[in-house]
C-alpha cells in the first residue's frame, strides 16, 4: 500500500504555527515511506475564504520548504463531484432530504435550551421502514441529511492518542448540503480523502469530534478506513491557547523575527515528539527518525527562549555565503547598500555567533558600514576626559603599522597600555566607542583588522 497523507487548510487568515506543524507531521510521515504528501484547499466557506489567504497558505509552504507532491487542490473545483456522491447517497438511502426550516430548528432548540436539554433534530423526515413522512411543504428548499447510526459506537484507533469511542446516540442526521445545494465541511472532507486514496489523516485534536461523524460517511462510500491520527494542540508559554493577538501565530511572523525557516520546523518537531535527546537536526534526520508512535497525546508549549536557541544554530551551521543572501536585505532595510568593502561574507564569519536571529545579526553588521551611535549609558560608563587624546595617541601606533592584521594589531595593546599606565579596559572600550559606535563588538583587534587601516584611521580622526 502506498502511504498518502494530506494537508488540508482552510483558506481564511494567515498560516497558522500549529497548521504548519500538522503539515510537517504529514508530510515526514510520507517522506519516511516513500508516499505521497498531498496539499488541498478547503476553500468552502465562501463567505470567509480569500484568494489573499490562498497565497498567504502557499507563499508559507514556499517560505519553509515543504513541497507537495500532488496539489494545490481546491474543493471549489471539486462541486460536481460532491452533487454526484450526494445523488448517490440520496439514491441508495443513506441521505435524505429534510424539509425542516429554520424556523422550526430554532423553535426547537430553544425549547430544548429552556429545558436544559441537548438539542439534537427530530428526525421528522428521516425515512424508516413502515414510517409514514409528512407531507412535502410547498415553497421550502431542503437540505440532506446523512443517516447517522443511531445505536452502538464508532471507535477507531487513534495513531496518537490510541482508543476513541463516541456514542452514536450523541449524533443527530448531520446535514451534507445545505438548501442551496452547497456541500458541507465534514462531508466534503469524506469525499476528498476518499478520492485522493488518503491513507493517513494527520490533523489537530480540535477534528476529533468530526471523526465518528466522517468516519460513517466514509463508510457509506466504502469499507477502506483510513488511519487517523489527532495532533494535541500547542499552547503558549502561559499554557493557553495560541492567539494571534498576543502570540506570533503566522509563519510570517516568524519570517520578520529574523527565525530561519529550518530552525522553526526543528521546533515545531520538537514539539511534542523526541527522538532521545537530540534537539538540533535537519528535516532529512526528522524525517529518518519520524514515527506516529513517539507523538505525545498531550499539549504541547510554546517555549519562544528554546526556538531562538535552535534558531542561534541553524544560524551558526550556515555557510556565511548563505547568510548572505539572508542579511543582505535586512541590511538595505537599514539603509546599508554598498557591502563589499568589507566583504559582507567576512564580517558575518567574524559576527554569526553573537546573534540568535538574523535581525540581530543584521544590526551586528551595521557598524562594519556606518558607524553607530553610542549610548548615553556607554559613553558615561566608558568615555572619560582622557578618552579622546588617548585615542589620538593610539591611532599614531596604528598608523606607524606596516602589517595590518589582527595578531599585528593586538600586539601593539599590551605596551600602549603599560606605556599610559592603564588596564586594557580603558583602551579596549573607547576604542570600539571611538571607531564603531558601540562597545558590543567582537575583539577590537578583528574587527579594526576587518574594517581596514584607512576607513579606522578615518574614523579615529574624527573623535
Amino acid at each position: 500500500m502506498s502511504i498518502r497523507t494530506r494537508f488540508a487548510p482552510s483558506p481564511t487568515g494567515y498560516l497558522h504555527i500549529g497548521g504548519v506543524r500538522t503539515a510537517l507531521f504529514s508530510w515526514a510521515f510520507a517522506k519516511k515511506h516513500k508516499g505521497q504528501f498531498v496539499l488541498r484547499i478547503e476553500d468552502t466557506d465562501l463567505e470567509r475564504s480569500t484568494a489573499a489567504s490562498v497565497q498567504a497558505i502557499l507563499d508559507g509552504m514556499h517560505w519553509v520548504n515543504m513541497g507537495y507532491d500532488e496539489g494545490p487542490f481546491y474543493q471549489t473545483k471539486r462541486f460536481d463531484r460532491y452533487k454526484e456522491v450526494i445523488a448517490k447517497m440520496l439514491a441508495d438511502g443513506s441521505a435524505y432530504y429534510c424539509y425542516t426550516t429554520k424556523e422550526e430548528l430554532d423553535a426547537q432548540r430553544a425549547a430544548a435550551e429552556a429545558n436544559k436539554q441537548h438539542f439534537m433534530y427530530d428526525g421528522k423526515w428521516r425515512p424508516e421502514a413502515g414510517k409514514t413522512l409528512p407531507a412535502i411543504p410547498e415553497g421550502v428548499p431542503p437540505v440532506v441529511r446523512f443517516k447517522m447510526p443511531q445505536d452502538g459506537v464508532t471507535a477507531w484507533d487513534d495513531a496518537v492518542k490510541g482508543r476513541i469511542e463516541f456514542n452514536n446516540k450523541e449524533f443527530d442526521d448531520l446535514i451534507i448540503a445545505r438548501a442551496d445545494g452547497t456541500p458541507t465541511y465534514n462531508f466534503c472532507v469524506v469525499v476528498d480523502d476518499f478520492d485522493m486514496n488518503i491513507t493517513h489523516i494527520i490533523r489537530g485534536d480540535d477534528h476529533v469530534n468530526n471523526t465518528p461523524k466522517q468516519i460513517n460517511i466514509l463508510k457509506a462510500l466504502t469499507d477502506s478506513m483510513p488511519v487517523y491520527g489527532h495532533l494535541p494542540m500547542i499552547l503558549n508559554a502561559n499554557g493557553q491557547k495560541m492567539s494571534k493577538r498576543r502570540d506570533a501565530v503566522s509563519v510570517v511572523d516568524y519570517d520578520r523575527q529574523g527565525i530561519l525557516p529550518e530552525a522553526l520546523l526543528n521546533y515545531l518537531a520538537r514539539l511534542g515528539w523526541a527522538h532521545g535527546d537530540d534537539e538540533f537536526f535537519n528535516m532529512d534526520e526528522f524525517v529518518e527518525w519520524f514515527d506516529l508512535k513517539d507523538v505525545s497525546p498531550s499539549a504541547s508549549r510554546f517555549d519562544q527562549e528554546k526556538l531562538l536557541w535552535l534558531n542561534a544554530q541553524h544560524i551558526k551551521a550556515k555557510s556565511d555565503e548563505e547568510l548572505v543572501a539572508l542579511v543582505q536585505p535586512r541590511l538595505q532595510v537599514r539603509d546599508i547598500e554598498n557591502t563589499a568593502a568589507p566583504a559582507l561574507a567576512e564580517v558575518l564569519a567574524l559576527v554569526k555567533d553573537r546573534a540568535q536571529e538574523l535581525n540581530a545579526l543584521a544590526d551586528e553588521c551595521v557598524y562594519f558600514y556606518r558607524k553607530s551611535t553610542p549610548t548615553e549609558e556607554e559613553v558615561k560608563k566608558h568615555w572619560d576626559e582622557e578618552a579622546p587624546a588617548r585615542m589620538r595617541r593610539f591611532a599614531s601606533q596604528l598608523q606607524g603599522l606596516t602589517d595590518w592584521t589582527a595578531e599585528a594589531i593586538h600586539d601593539l595593546f599590551k605596551p600602549f597600555c603599560e606605556a599610559e599606565g592603564i588596564k586594557m579596559g580603558k583602551l579596549g572600550m573607547p576604542l570600539r566607542l571611538a571607531v564603531c559606535g558601540t562597545s558590543k563588538t567582537p575583539s577590537i583587534d578583528a574587527v579594526l583588522a576587518l574594517l581596514g587601516r584607512t576607513e579606522v584611521l578615518k574614523r579615529l580622526s574624527e573623535i
